[in-house]
């Protein structure tokens, strides 16, 4: 998410989105039970409130996304059990990762806080994702740019405007967080992204020793 963008766009302009009935199976860290990350992400929520075009998120709904499994037409119910049952495997001798929150990060369709150290993090990736291929015969995909950066996105882009203003209104930097990591979880969300229709499958715990 760097060089700064010149400019924002509109994220869902030419987006492909599930349509009514069909969903998106995700692999997410759910950010939104951490209070330290919920206050950051209302602080910085707080400063774009007057942008227009700006699309926050749901607090409810603050997350990492891991890991994008595929669609609901290609993984079932049961194959989604299979998922988590899978994940609990690969997943039992990994610890809980201590992350930092606090960097900005600023792409032309989104406002992100970015989730350091990111090796820790690549780990339980690399499990969800060995997991999808191992149940569903897909890896499955990264959402966004390779390599994959771990963020909690804080403001979707919906419009065309300069970038400059948001910039010097949130910064670079907002006062560091720190947040324990300790559960990846299964996400079907049905519908266009912007609607949260979010339904959690199941969660897995990270219970390794540290």
């Amino acid at each position: 998410m760097s060089p700064l963008p010149a400019n924002m766009t509109d994220r869902w302009r030419t987006r492909e989105e599930p349509g009514p009935g069909q969903g998106t199976v995700y692999w997410h860290m759910l950010m939104g039970d951490h209070p330290a990350a919920s206050e950051l992400a209302q602080a910085a929520q707080g400063r774009l409130a007057d942008f227009p075009g700006l699309h926050m998120t749901p607090a409810k709904w603050l997350h990492i996304t891991t890991h994008v499994a595929g669609s609901t037409d290609e993984i079932d119910d049961d194959q989604q059990q299979d998922m988590l049952a899978t994940a609990k495997s690969l997943l039992v001798k990994l610890p809980p990762v201590d992350v930092t929150l606090g960097r900005i990060l600023y792409h032309p369709e989104a406002i992100a806080v970015a989730v350091d150290p990111v090796s820790p993090l690549a780990r339980i990736r690399e499990a969800v994702r060995e997991t999808t291929l191992k149940v569903t015969g897909r890896e499955g995909r990264t959402e966004g740019a390779a390599p994959w950066t771990p963020h909690m996105t804080i403001a979707y882009s919906e419009a065309e405007q300069p970038a400059g203003p948001i910039i010097n209104a949130l910064g670079r930097e907002l006062p560091t967080r720190q947040v324990t990591i300790n559960t990846v979880t299964l996400v079907v969300q049905r519908g266009a992204e912007r609607l949260w229709d979010w339904h959690p499958v199941g969660h897995v715990r990270l219970t390794g020793h540290r």
